[in-house]
């Protein structure tokens, strides 16, 4: 895992063509990068490997189909903390880090102090974790779950400047 990016980042049209084509692709080669955004493979495997550096492009993976993983049932979970202090905190993190069903974690403002998007099989599978897992906890005081029916746009590449499309 690459660090966060810390500095900001002066990027210029090419970079952003370089980013633009690798969301699209990761599995880009090199040589297919560099005629896509019309550099050299030099200059272009300088740049990726920069970007990578800094911490823009943090990683490739591929992106799998959950249902024929018997991943079928996405959820919103919404949870409130039982204490508002740095430890209640960080008990709750480190539970949230160990459950791979949690997709993505994000902490919140307002009557909620955190949101996670998990996906497990089915029901039963998420009554587990509720019930037996996030409820029990000490950290926790409420939980309330939506499931999701339908998915209209999901993990769309980030909105790129303009000239980044450009060719």
């Amino acid at each position: 895992m690459r660090p966060p990016m810390t500095d900001s980042l002066t990027l210029d049209g090419f970079d952003l063509k370089i980013l633009a084509a690798l969301q699209e692709d990761g599995r880009l080669g090199n040589q297919e990068l560099a005629e896509r955004v019309h550099l050299s493979p030099s200059q272009c495997s300088r740049r990726r490997l920069r970007l990578e550096e800094r911490g823009v492009v943090r990683g490739y993976r591929a992106d799998l189909a959950p249902g024929p993983l018997g991943l079928r049932v996405t959820v919103f979970t919404k949870v409130a903390l039982a204490t508002h202090n740095r430890d209640n905190a960080r008990r709750f993190a480190e539970l949230v880090r160990g459950l791979d069903c949690v997709l993505e974690a994000h902490v919140l403002t307002g009557d909620s102090d955190y949101l996670l998007k998990l996906i497990v099989p089915d029901l039963k599978a998420l009554s587990a974790v509720v019930n037996d897992v996030l409820l029990p906890h000490e950290s926790v005081a409420h939980v309330h779950s939506s499931v999701v029916l339908d998915t209209l746009k999901e993990a769309a590449p980030l909105p790129l400047p303009r000239s980044a499309t450009a060719s």
